[in-house]
């Protein structure tokens, strides 16, 4: 994919819908780093900052090769509240492929 993203989210853990926290590879310059883990407030800011995050997996063997989505998360207001999603239509947390953990 030709397109930048500052991070990958590998797998997502919800409660009563909404993300509780996503584990995710982060751009390091021309690198990506180790997994990390991100809360749903860690997630919300870097989102809000402009950053990028798509979900996919590391290709095995391959560094800082993904297979990703098309996709990129977005932050919504839905009721009052904010809905971090892939699906610009989603009435709560949801991306769409991630697994859970």
């Amino acid at each position: 994919m030709a397109k930048k993203f500052d991070g990958v989210i590998e797998a997502v853990r919800y409660k009563n819908g909404q993300i509780v926290v996503v584990r995710a590879f982060e751009r390091r310059g021309a690198a990506f780093s180790d997994r990390v883990l991100l809360d749903r407030r860690e997630l919300l800011d870097r989102l809000k900052k402009g950053k990028k995050y798509v979900v996919g997996k590391r290709t095995e063997l391959m560094a800082g090769t993904f297979e990703v989505q098309e996709k990129s998360l977005q932050v919504r207001e839905q009721n009052g509240r904010e809905v971090i999603s892939t699906r610009a239509d989603a009435v709560h947390d949801e991306l769409e492929q991630a697994p859970v953990f």
